[in-house]
């Protein structure tokens, strides 16, 4: 045996591996080691077989000596079990001629093979690679050639770690005993894995019962990924997963929800109507405006004669039939008259109602939450089916603003009656291309105290024209005008509908009290109303790329100038140029007023902060976009697009990050056509979006507060609402064929030779949806759908319109070029919010007293006239 002193070196790069705490007597350490070494080699040969003993014996000694070797941790507890003494080395064994160094890797093979099976060892369990005196034992040899399993192991109990949220709750009784013994065993076979056994210092050789326990360890590693991939059930940023998980209860994130979509999808819904709630109790006022009611002296009611102009030349709606998924289709056809109305479905609950000519501009009346008042939309249409207007320049003439009554529409159940025209405005500024209301504090209860000739107050309505101006209307209940102008006329007989001439509160224009009263700028075609009280400033976006701000209660003598008839002329207070182009949609961020998006025909899109308008917080130049919607909980708008500047296959529906957090756009659905209009439910956390092939669909988006690079299954997410066909109802040629469709923009032809044909999905379940016909129809279509544009497009749908009120919140209204509107009811999604009901109608008694919500629709014996 090899003295200590010609072992020296090796000595001296030992002892600078020491650890501390150890004891410092070189002499002892040597001679405990070299007992070390002794006691492995004999426990070596006493486990192998004589032949396998006598063939490694031989083939050592044909070998140059070896180099001094390293102590190795596991030698000492060999030798305790042995009852050897390691301290002195005394039952030491004559070593066997040989090489000193490494073994080659045939005798390292050779000796795994030889070796009988052993059981874990009791040490090794408890920390083999400790001593007596409870100190860790250095390891020799080169490092371990065992990384891939390692880092399989890292990441398992990374994962593990971050995703106690995605796992279901487990019993009480079973956590404490599963997840220790989980732990105990991969600690076992970690230590197992990082033994100092020499026979295992060699290269890495994965047996075949390691390699397949690798594979069932990675595929499972693989599931649990895959099923916590949505960005929803990450953890939120800068804050560990175990924190999280332990902090408060996270939604489920495992099976399906009752409605039959996965809760992983469903769980950015429950989180988007409770912030929904919350926010709006912060940023939504009970009355502002207190100055602005409507008076009955200024509203005129106008004969049949006076009407004429105003009334949509088409008194007839196109042939039209509905299919509803799972109910048997009857074949029938159906015909309007205008301001005429289906009866709703007594199972669906869906509406149709005929206005008169192209819709291209709707907006919900909002109302409180709980209120269970009636809803009522507004509604714009061009006066003829093949009107054309030029975007360049101003337009001036006849339109009619409509406002229609749509009853008490709840999630569980719909209204019993038909949609009426409650009352109409005739105005004399061009058409309508954008309204919205002022979007809380303008209503109150129809049966408020009133002295003649004041009336109860419905809302405030913005109505942006083809004439440059923006003009704002108070609007009063259809009851109270009822009462105050039952036995008014100018001439002759009052048309059978309520159609009134208003002297508006205000009037917007671009320009000063100095600069003249022509407006420069253009057509207006988007409007945004301040969505935080006091809701006192209205942006509006122009032709010409510029970008108005109003305050609409100024008392400033350059800004507010009152006209002889009681009326306001507004002037802005900040004009920037934010486009090259025409303004084409323009969103105030809901969250904070500050924020401001605006969307331009130079195909940019372009992020504001009204505190700093001398450039964009962030522009980005994608395709042409047609409107946007900027939803309650995040960073982000959702913006439809025209396909002609698209690539293929990226046109559609995307979600693009204001670039606060640096996100990529999410493709949320592809399209095929013009996606005209978009709309977003801050309850529902869901857009849906129109096209010009005549598809209504809807997206679940997921939580978009984190990067949805890895949303998984997006197809998942979204559903049709209908879809809307153009079909020829001549017997040449085969149904359906889009070839035997007359090629022709007149809407005579059009109307006389084909009819519309909806699809409408059933929207009370999702239960497996992805087989269902509706689905694969929109796949279909999302693939290989067809655009003839040598034709009227018929069944092209221009606006959609989320409803924003908690009573209606599944409502969703979507109307175009044939004039129909509908209402269909998502009460799949609807029933989640439900459950805030009960708490706002509660609080809504209290604000309002015991007032009940507004009467029902009055008989039509009541109308003048009839």
């Amino acid at each position: 045996m090899a003295s200590g002193a010609a072992r020296g070196p090796p000595c001296r790069e030992r002892s600078g591996r020491e650890r501390p705490g150890r004891r410092s007597d070189s002499a002892g350490r040597s001679r405990s080691r070299s007992g070390e070494r002794e006691g492995e080699q004999r426990a070596l040969r006493e486990e192998l077989p004589a032949g396998a003993l006598h063939g490694e014996d031989g083939a050592a000694a044909a070998k140059s000596p070896r180099k001094p070797g390293r102590p190795r941790a596991g030698a000492h507890a060999a030798a305790e079990r042995r009852g050897e003494s390691s301290a002195n080395g005394a039952a030491a064994a004559p070593r066997a001629g040989g090489r000193r160094g490494r073994k080659g890797k045939a005798e390292v093979l050779l000796l795994e093979l030889s070796r009988a099976p052993e059981p874990l060892r009791a040490d090794k369990a408890l920390g083999g690679g400790e001593d007596g005196n409870g100190t860790e034992s250095p390891r020799g040899g080169r490092p371990k050639r065992k990384a891939a399993k390692v880092a399989l192991l890292y990441l398992q109990e990374l994962a593990e770690e971050l995703m106690p949220a995605c796992q279901p709750p487990a019993p009480a009784e079973e956590e404490p005993e599963r997840g220790p013994g989980k732990r105990r065993r991969r600690r076992r076979k970690e230590e197992d894995t990082d033994s100092d056994d020499p026979a295992r210092d060699a290269d890495f050789v994965p047996s075949q019962e390691g390699l397949q326990a690798e594979e069932e360890e990675e595929e499972g590693s693989d599931a649990l990924n895959s099923e916590a991939s949505e960005p929803e059930l990450e953890a939120p940023r800068g804050h560990g997963g175990r924190t999280a998980a332990t902090g408060r209860s996270k939604p489920q994130c495992r099976g399906l929800a009752p409605n039959g979509f996965h809760n992983s999808i469903m769980a950015p819904v429950e989180k988007s109507s409770s912030l929904t709630c919350s926010l709006r109790e912060q940023k939504h006022s009970q009355w502002e405006f207190p100055d602005w009611i409507p008076v009955a002296h200024r509203w005129t009611c106008l004969s049949d004669s006076e009407a004429a102009p105003y009334l949509p030349t088409e008194e007839e709606s196109p042939l039209f039939s509905i299919q509803r998924e799972g109910i048997k289709d009857d074949g029938a056809l159906y015909r309007l008259n205008r301001f005429s109305s289906l009866q709703p479905h007594p199972e669906r609950r869906d509406v149709s109602f005929f206005v008169g000519g192209p819709v291209w501009a709707m907006a919900w009346c909002p109302t409180p939450e709980g209120s269970a008042a009636p809803q009522l939309v507004a509604v714009s249409c061009h006066r003829s089916m093949e009107e054309t207007h030029s975007v360049s320049g101003l337009h001036s003439g006849p339109a009619l603003l409509q406002l229609w009554d749509l009853g008490t529409l709840q999630t569980e159940q719909g209204s019993p009656s038909k949609a009426r025209l409650a009352y109409a405005i005739a105005a004399d500024h061009g058409c309508v291309w954008d309204m919205k209301f002022c979007p809380s504090g303008a209503w109150e209860p129809p049966t408020a105290a009133r002295v003649h000739p004041e009336m109860s107050r419905l809302g405030l309505l913005a109505a942006a024209f083809s004439d440059g101006r923006v003009v704002v209307y108070a609007l009063p209940h259809p009851e109270a005008l009822l009462r105050a102008k039952a036995t008014q006329v100018k001439d002759g007989s009052l048309h059978k509908h309520l159609i009134c001439k208003v002297q508006c509160i205000a009037t917007l224009q671009v320009g000063s009290v100095q600069a003249g009263h022509a407006p420069e700028c253009g057509q207006c075609f988007s409007l945004s109303w301040m969505p935080s009280k006091p809701h006192h400033h209205l942006a509006a976006g122009f032709y010409d790329g510029t970008v108005a701000v109003w305050n609409l209660l100024t008392k400033s003598l350059l800004q507010c100038v009152h006209q002889p008839d009681a009326s306001l002329k507004l002037y802005p207070f900040r004009c920037f140029l934010a486009h090259d182009q025409a303004v084409r949609s323009i969103e105030w961020c809901k969250a904070d007023s500050n924020f401001l998006v605006t969307v331009g025909s130079d195909r940019k899109i372009k992020f504001w902060d009204l505190r700093r308008l001398y450039e964009p917080i962030n522009s980005i130049k994608r395709f042409l976009s047609t409107e946007v919607a900027w939803l309650l909980p995040y960073n982000g708008i959702t913006v439809a697009q025209d396909n002609c500047y698209a690539p293929y296959g990226l046109c559609g529906i995307h979600y693009i990050d204001a670039g606060y957090l640096g996100f990529k756009a999410y493709f949320v659905a592809p399209r095929k056509g013009t996606v005209w209009s978009i709309s977003g439910s801050d309850w529902l956390n869901t857009v849906a979006a129109g096209d010009i092939t005549g598809e209504l669909v809807a997206a679940v988006l997921p939580d978009l507060a984190v990067n949805p690079l890895n949303v998984k299954r997006s197809s998942d997410r979204r559903f049709p609402v209908y879809k809307a066909d153009l079909l020829p109802c001549s017997p040449e040629g085969p149904q359906g064929s889009e070839q035997s469709l007359p090629r022709t923009h007149r809407y005579s032809e059009m109307a006389a030779r084909s009819y519309l044909r909806f699809q409408d999905t059933d929207l009370r379940s999702f239960q497996n949806l992805p087989s269902r016909e509706p689905m694969r129809r929109m796949h279909v279509q999302e693939l290989k759908a067809e655009l003839s544009l040598d034709r009227l497009q018929l069944e092209a749908l221009h606006k959609v319109r989320f409803s924003p009120n908690l009573d209606s919140q599944g409502w969703l209204l979507s109307g175009g070029q044939a004039g129909i509107v509908r209402a269909h009811c998502l009460a799949g999604l609807a029933s989640v919010g439900c459950q805030l009901l009960p708490e706002c109608q509660a609080r809504f008694s209290v604000l309002y007293g015991d007032t009940p919500g507004s009467p029902g629709p009055p008989e039509p014996s009541l109308l003048p006239g009839e």
